[in-house]
């Protein structure tokens, strides 16, 4: 009889040590996928493919919005995500893995997203070394972050990722402070020499974001990003940015308000302006977006139905169904995404 009390309490214990364990060790990630079409074009393949020097190869790509992500016309592919997160007593780790067109875009190879250890010094700071998404910007690249399928110009046009090492301090109920020295942006293995600075200023859910390289990559950036609940149903979204890096980058602002209509229904519309500046340049092409996105959820899955134009002045970078040059694009996109 002791023997069985004795066997049994050991399966008990060894039960509970692998139930808490599991609570340390975490699988989550998304998968999604797309159809888009041409709504003032045709989804043909019109535009030439340019080499290195700007020569036409003799291929040709079906044209698309400037931004990241979902820019094939018909039934298209995003990415499949899978995040491995271990929370230990004080440290962890973190192993986000990507695989498709939509990873390979951001993360310029090792299919990897982010890979990070951290450590939590104290209660209030938290100690961070590998790979970890940027902290500019209002978007991410994960789709499951974001209440637009398609990409704004801003995140398209900022950082995606950083490797370094970067400090997270709590200072108060409301006020957080970021700091971090990184390769320069986007960048794994360190071959420019330089390193960039990274700083975050938080209060109560508004963000004020700097970066700095010495002009290796994308110079200077500073990046407000935030947002406020303006009733139970409907918030709003902001993002803002100016970029410089020898005398010349890019501007813009975008605002996302979004209508949460019922438990699982919401209504979001994006409109950003975006422009490029120079020191010696006058009248640089500027483009205005509006995406207007619904969200469906069930269950796990979210269904979001998009409309997207985007119209420039002094630029005619599309063309009309006519195959003319034209300075406005519409799209109309459905996407499918799947988390877990």
């Amino acid at each position: 009889m002791k023997k069985i009390i004795t066997l049994s309490m050991f399966f008990v214990a060894t039960a509970l040590f692998a139930q808490e364990e599991a609570k340390k060790l975490t699988i989550s990630g998304s998968v999604d996928a797309y159809y888009q079409t041409n709504l003032s074009s045709t989804d043909k393949a019109i535009v030439p493919v340019l080499d290195d020097n700007d020569v036409p190869t003799g291929e040709f790509v079906p044209q698309s919005f400037g931004t990241s992500f979902a820019n094939e016309t018909g039934f298209a592919l995003g990415m499949a995500n899978i995040i491995l997160s271990y929370e230990g007593e004080k440290s962890g780790v973190v192993a986000d893995v990507v695989f498709g067109p939509r990873g390979d875009d951001a993360i310029g190879g090792y299919n990897l997203n982010q890979l990070y250890a951290y450590w939590n010094v104290s209660e209030g700071t938290t100690l961070t070394m590998g790979r970890f998404n940027t902290y500019l910007g209002y978007e991410v690249i994960s789709p499951t972050g974001n209440f637009n399928y398609s990409t704004s110009y801003l995140f398209s046009n900022g950082p995606f990722s950083h490797v370094g090492l970067k400090a997270d301090f709590t200072l108060g109920e409301d006020f957080s402070l970021m700091l971090a020295v990184m390769n320069p942006t986007d960048v794994n293995n360190n071959l420019v020499g330089g390193y960039a600075l990274g700083a975050q200023l938080g209060y109560a859910g508004q963000f004020l974001n700097f970066y700095f390289d010495d002009n290796e990559v994308l110079g200077f950036e500073i990046d407000y990003t935030g947002g406020f609940d303006l009733s139970e149903d409907f918030f709003l979204g902001i993002n803002g940015a100016y970029q410089t890096s020898d005398d010349a980058g890019f501007y813009g602002v975008a605002l996302y308000p979004q209508l949460a209509t019922c438990d699982s229904f919401s209504l979001g519309l994006r409109g950003e302006l975006f422009g490029r500046h120079a020191k010696d340049g006058s009248d640089l092409p500027s483009v205005f977006a509006a995406t207007l996105t619904g969200s469906y959820s069930l269950e796990n899955l979210t269904i979001k139905p998009e409309v997207r134009l985007d119209s420039w002045s002094n630029a005619m970078p599309y063309f009309d169904s006519d195959l003319a040059a034209t300075e406005s694009l519409a799209a109309f996109t459905l996407a499918a995404i799947y988390s877990f």
